[in-house]
């Protein structure tokens, strides 16, 4: 069992795409990392770390890390009938790689199992040890379902919104993920740029959710937030079903979305619209030297 490097992204995308395409959705993050090295290489200070691990040729795992020194692992297939998951010898090839250049890392991102895994090995390696910050669960959506829409509407957010975007991403940050956000600035105006963040209007703006990448097949949907004193309303609800269904009026076979599974309500409303569950996630924070 080999790890094999890349430091070209078409190359890296060539070689592991019909790999991460047998679970589409539950790699999206994967495949939208790659589709934005190849078509937006200047949205990156530095390049991720591209990787394989390799038997007999044959792909047996994929990773990536990010500038902010996030990894992000694959599913390895049949790796459930493993019995002692935490010796599994790619996750152990694949973290003895990393240590030869990476002294630490921020946080996995992986199915629950390959995660947990390769944490615990990881901390075998080095000495940080790590905790399960967050658990998520990875939906797919093929056809919008008919919802009771909040009164207002969807609309593309301009320039004029840019003020309110940056509160707002900020606290979406904060909330979710209990960081303070870096780059926001930058990200806000990226998305500007590119015509993908979205508000839903009555009389004023009231909700988000913006587009953030796309796969061969699929259209991904993150940073959805509104306001405390906007909830329960339904407006989250008809913002991410009016923009999903944009993304498949344009032709995507599928929208996708990530959810934390400490929040019920987040998970009962993408139900509503038509999302269905593919399987679930751990980031597990690194800490310590």
């Amino acid at each position: 069992m080999k790890v094999y490097r890349y430091q070209d992204a078409n190359q890296f995308y060539d070689r592991v795409k019909d790999y991460l395409l047998r679970d589409e959705a539950l790699h999206n993050r994967l495949l939208v990392l790659c589709h934005s090295l190849i078509h937006n290489p200047e949205a990156f200070e530095e390049k991720p770390l591209l990787a394989t691990v390799e038997a007999e040729g044959d792909i047996v795992a994929v990773a990536m890390r990010t500038p902010s020194r996030n990894l992000l692992l694959s599913k390895i297939q049949d790796f459930g009938a493993i019995e002692a998951m935490s010796d599994d010898k790619s996750l152990r090839v694949l973290a003895q790689n990393l240590h030869l250049t990476e002294n630490s890392l921020a946080q996995v991102n992986g199915p629950n199992a390959e995660a947990k895994a390769f944490a615990e090995t990881w901390r075998s390696l080095t000495s940080q040890s790590y905790e399960i910050k967050m658990a998520l669960r990875a939906f797919q959506l093929k056809q919008v379902e008919k919802i009771s829409q909040a009164t207002g509407e969807l609309r593309q957010a301009t320039e004029r919104d840019r003020e309110l975007l940056i509160d707002w991403f900020e606290a979406f940050v904060l909330e979710a993920l209990g960081i303070a956000a870096t780059n926001t600035e930058r990200t806000v105006d990226r998305h500007l740029q590119r015509g993908t963040a979205y508000l839903w209007q009555d009389e004023t703006p009231v909700s988000m959710a913006c587009h953030v990448g796309i796969t061969p097949n699929g259209a991904a949907i993150s940073l959805v937030y509104t306001p405390p004193e906007y909830r329960g309303k339904g407006y989250a609800s008809s913002c991410v079903a009016a923009l999903s269904q944009i993304l498949l009026s344009r032709g995507h076979k599928y929208c996708f979305l990530f959810t934390d599974l400490a929040n019920p309500t987040s998970n009962r409303i993408y139900q509503a619209i038509g999302y269905q569950s593919v399987g679930d996630l751990y980031d597990c924070s690194f800490f310590g030297e």
